[in-house]
């Protein structure tokens, strides 16, 4: 399938969510006179990346959301582990599914050798996730910028607060909730689904235990996910348009072709059928209402002024 450009069809540019002091000291215009080539730097990077294998545009997406949902939007999801220190890598949602580190170790370094110690990590990442999606011809936003990295990382808030993808309705409502967001964001941000691919291991019981679920999609799924064994092996989660940012896991939905429990929960009877349904007709709706989502979930606890620090390394505390 041909690569489709940053400059997509739809672009709509968030409305900025303040939520307390903190976002409040964010803004657009963070790194205009303090590196201003950041920007530019990380868009050509992710294109680059996103050419050679569209996958990584998911990869990047999803690295920016895992880092989000633990402890805020502070790069805590980059630090690798220690003799003295364990950092969120091994974590069930993470250990073997995360990836894109060495894209986001390629960023990190330009931005060095242009602006020494100027560009947070944390914001590579919102940044990234941003363009990523761009890239996939989906819409765009404005990142608020001057996150500042952690010093520190939690396994277990990596363990507890990233939702499964075996989750409920209720409990997908409940773990977003916990983050602020409501059940139409949580939709909305489950929408990203529209791109990137899953294990096998992820999805073996939707496709053999459950009855929601199309026929002829079971089968064809099941030729790469053998009930037992093959447990890496992936299959996109949008099986109409893995690599393009469009409504189709939302028709999907509609079609019971959910690749995991938790997305075909979201049109299963239940409270949020009607989003869905509107997602699937409306693709202006959802690029509009995932770039809101997309810059209040980049505004998670951000660490601004002197809390934290600029990393030179993404992967270690200075």
């Amino acid at each position: 399938m041909a690569f489709y450009s940053h400059s997509c069809m739809f672009c709509f540019f968030a409305i900025l969510l303040i939520f307390g002091d903190a976002s409040a000291q964010l803004s657009p215009t963070f790194y205009a006179t303090k590196c201003p080539r950041a920007l530019s730097t990380i868009k050509t990077a992710v294109n680059n990346a996103v050419v050679k294998e569209h996958r990584m545009g998911a990869s990047l997406l999803r690295l920016h959301f895992h880092d989000c949902f633990v402890n805020g939007c502070d790069a805590s999801v980059l630090l690798d582990d220690t003799s003295s220190f364990t950092g969120e890598k091994t974590a069930g949602p993470n250990v073997d599914s995360l990836r894109g580190f060495e894209v986001i170790d390629t960023i990190k370094t330009s931005l060095e050798s242009a602006c020494p110690g100027v560009v947070s990590c944390a914001d590579i990442l919102a940044v990234a996730a941003r363009d990523s999606v761009a890239a996939l011809a989906g819409p765009s936003w404005t990142v608020q910028l001057g996150r500042r990295d952690s010093t520190t990382a939690s396994l277990s808030a990596a363990n507890s607060d990233l939702p499964s993808p075996a989750m409920d309705l209720k409990d997908l409502i409940s773990s977003f909730s916990n983050k602020g967001f409501s059940t139409k964001e949580m939709v909305t941000l489950s929408g990203s689904h529209t791109i990137g691919q899953a294990r096998c291991l992820m999805f073996r019981g939707r496709i053999y235990n459950e009855t929601t679920i199309d026929s002829e999609f079971t089968k064809s799924t099941q030729s790469n996910c053998p009930i037992t064994g093959g447990d890496s092996n992936l299959s996109p989660i949008d099986a109409t348009s893995p690599v393009i940012f469009d409504n189709a896991y939302f028709k999907n939905l509609v079609n019971s072709k959910g690749l995991l429990h938790s997305d075909q929960q979201l049109f299963s009877g239940g409270s949020t059928d009607s989003q869905v349904t509107t997602y699937s007709s409306g693709i202006s709706t959802f690029f509009t209402d995932f770039a809101n989502a997309m810059v209040k979930m980049g505004n998670l606890s951000p660490l601004t002024k002197t809390n934290g620090e600029i990393r030179t390394n993404c992967r270690k505390i200075n």
